[in-house]
């Protein structure tokens, strides 16, 4: 019987971390640099910063709304650290789950602060424009890439394989 191994919770805490530091610097740059109503310009219309006040949830949606965001938000963080907890060694999970988190501290932080998410990427061609966003959204939407990579990985028995896993890892 081989004997479970603790997760990376280091690596799980410092990579969440960085996030919510790039996320809550990167915000306070461009509301220091980005008057409201402004777009600042990055390529021609295709990359513009922009800053929008998000009082609802994804995309936009459910619109004054942020309390209840804020205490479902608090659910899902704990839910996250439950997650990983039970992952085992994966590299692989702890860099997702720690995207993850740390998107989901990130624009924690802006409800409980703000009562709103401070969105400021505006991409678009033409007159199509996608949903405005910021560094923990870029965060999560990584972290909801690299699950749905997992989920998709599997060995022709249908069996997962544990991605990233090093050689030495399986050995004890």
């Amino acid at each position: 019987m081989t004997a479970r191994r603790s997760p990376h919770w280091l690596l799980f805490i410092v990579l969440a971390v960085v996030v919510v530091l790039a996320d809550q610097a990167t915000k306070a740059w461009v509301v220091g640099a980005v008057a409201p109503g402004e777009a600042l310009r990055l390529i021609g219309e295709n990359l513009r910063l922009i800053i929008t006040y998000n009082t609802g949830g994804l995309f936009g949606l459910f619109q004054q709304q942020s309390a209840v965001f804020a205490l479902f938000s608090i659910g899902v963080m704990g839910l996250i650290v439950v997650v990983h907890g039970r992952s085992g060694r994966s590299r692989y999970l702890t860099l997702t789950l720690g995207l993850l988190l740390g998107g989901a501290i990130g624009n924690f932080v802006d409800r409980i602060q703000l009562g709103h998410v401070i969105d400021w990427v505006d991409i678009g061609l033409g007159d199509w424009r996608f949903y405005t966003f910021n560094v923990a959204d870029m965060a999560v939407t990584a972290s909801v890439l690299l699950l749905l990579g997992l989920s998709l990985r599997s060995s022709p028995a249908g069996r997962e394989q544990a991605p990233g896993r090093d050689a030495a890892e399986g050995q004890a």
